[in-house]
């Protein structure tokens, strides 16, 4: 059961540390305005619009004078759950082995 666990944690990180990076190349894209019809770009605003329209619904400050700041929150958030839920996971899986 431990390593089930264990093994629920790591991929948990290793998805989030993934989306995190998705979130950091979408913002830098936001920078130099790319083309919208690139399937790449695409790809990127498809995984990350929807949170980020959630964060901006939930925070009505993540723009302020024309700042996204919603990246920078949704690393935050990514952030707090690898702290919180994965190290909670990877200690409970210590514990039952």
């Amino acid at each position: 059961m431990d390593l089930l666990v264990q093994a629920i944690a790591q991929i948990l990180d290793m998805a989030l540390t993934a989306y995190m990076w998705v979130v950091i190349i979408s913002a830098v894209l936001s920078w130099v305005n790319p083309d919208p019809y690139n399937p790449i770009v695409r790809f990127l605003r498809n995984l990350t619009e929807p949170v980020f329209w959630k964060v901006r619904k939930l925070v009505p400050f993540a723009v302020v004078g024309g700042l996204d700041l919603t990246p920078v929150l949704v690393i935050f958030a990514i952030y707090f759950v690898r702290i919180f839920v994965v190290g909670n996971l990877f200690r409970l899986a210590a514990y039952l082995a």
